[in-house]
């Protein structure tokens, strides 16, 4: 039976090779996976043209996803090592890579990642096309941005970053409420400058049709981006952010009407108490679309430790509601991160959506951790880094303060709680 996207597959009853492979890796049954997806509360982005696109799931039933951002600026335009990026970004276990490339040889450099990749692919084509104009995004024709987009869906991205929910009534909601950081999202203040300099509404939201064609004949899982999310915890959760948010759910409805998946961007900058009211106001606007988040991060006062502020936030939105982690480093707001910065960043949000499947009671995490339970209880270090959601640290931190007695570790030595009390209430 003929389908056009995963969505369409779904409601009509087929499992595609990708829904087999997420059927592999998820605690969900096949009827749960069609019925999700079918309804949009769980895509699958694969584009047509990513051939050895593995089939990975986000949104409901399944467990908490991570992407990782990468690509080159003119001030840093070296492809190969984001080509390293994207390889040790595959080592660490990510579930999808986004390149955000502004500067030099993009397709190049997209259609290697897509060669290499299994995991999901993600763009934001605005950037691709600024760039034919150094920057100077209102230069841009109609058809010019939309070429873009062909051409990235035809390179075989299997998710776009889009803000069409920037238009001139969020725009508005804006001018009317001002901001402390007025409008951060790199997208949405290029279509802002676009509307601005032209006169004219935002091509995406004016040309949602066209999209959504472009989407379909591929299979573009679309990710309606939040060009309006707040750059500071001062902004969070006002009038223009939640205004877009409510176009983002009419454009949502539209998009499963031709069975284009959709997910939704989520805030930058929340503080912890807002957290859980985001997450809830985002399903309820969205029909339960899955939700795409930055962070959150939490406070705004610790640059260098950005990876850290934006876990605290992340753990508590996937236990809320957020399917999808987008991972921050610790350069972040600073520069461009390196592999060192990537690799703690990786971790950091692997570790935030690990925690929020664990207190969300998902048996393959909940079983991780149980084995890590008995691998510490029998003093079993060979275990514990094989369980180790980073083994390599794991080992060097062992190996570089040796204890006298191997059993033990040069915390406690001889003293060694788990020791004394295995060996007095052993049976």
């Amino acid at each position: 039976m003929h389908y056009t996207t995963q969505m369409d597959a779904a409601k009509k009853g087929i499992i595609t090779k990708q829904m087999e492979n997420v059927l592999k890796n998820e605690d969900l049954s096949r009827e749960k996976l069609l019925q999700n997806l079918a309804s949009g509360q769980l895509v699958i982005p694969a584009n047509k043209n990513h051939k050895n696109a593995a089939g990975i799931a986000v949104g409901k039933g399944a467990s908490t996803k991570i992407n990782v951002n990468l690509g080159v600026s003119e001030d840093c335009s070296n492809i190969d090592m984001e080509i390293k990026k994207v390889e040790k970004s595959l080592e660490y276990k990510t579930d999808a890579i986004m390149d955000l490339s502004t500067y030099g040889a993009t397709q190049k450099f997209r259609q290697k990642m897509v060669e290499i990749s299994p995991v999901m692919l993600g763009t934001v084509p605005m950037y691709d096309a600024a760039r034919l104009y150094d920057g100077d995004a209102y230069k841009l024709s109609v058809d010019e941005i939309f070429d873009i987009v062909k051409t990235h869906a035809e390179d075989g991205i299997d998710f776009m970053t889009i803000h069409a929910g920037v238009n001139r009534e969020s725009v508005e909601k804006m001018k009317a409420n001002p901001r402390q950081t007025d409008m951060v999202s790199r997208g949405g203040a290029l279509l802002l400058e676009w509307m601005e300099e032209n006169d004219r509404e935002n091509p995406f939201f004016e040309n949602f049709d066209r999209l959504l064609e472009i989407c379909q004949e591929y299979d573009i899982t679309l990710s309606l981006g939040d060009g309006m999310r707040p750059g500071c915890i001062k902004d969070s959760t006002d009038s223009a952010q939640i205004q877009e948010l409510i176009i983002l759910g009419e454009l949502t409805r539209r998009a499963w009407q031709e069975n284009v998946q959709v997910m939704i961007e989520g805030p930058g900058h929340v503080p912890l108490n807002e957290v859980v009211t985001n997450m809830q106001l985002e399903k309820k606007l969205c029909n339960g679309a899955p939700f795409y988040v930055l962070g959150p991060v939490v406070t705004d006062v610790a640059p260098g430790y950005d990876h850290i502020t934006s876990a605290i936030g992340g753990a508590l939105a996937a236990q809320s509601g957020a399917d999808f982690l987008c991972y921050v480093t610790p350069a972040e707001h600073l520069r461009l991160p390196d592999l060192e910065d990537m690799r703690e960043g990786i971790i950091a949000t692997r570790i935030a959506a690990h925690a929020a499947d664990v207190a969300r009671g998902l048996p393959k995490a909940v079983d991780w951790d149980a084995k890590m339970g008995i691998a510490r209880e029998n003093l079993d270090w060979e275990e514990m880094f094989n369980l180790a959601m980073d083994e390599e640290k794991a080992r060097e931190y062992r190996e570089s303060s040796q204890p006298l007695d191997d059993e033990v570790c040069t915390m406690c030595g001889r003293m060694c709680a788990l020791r004394k009390s295995r060996d007095r209430l052993k049976k």
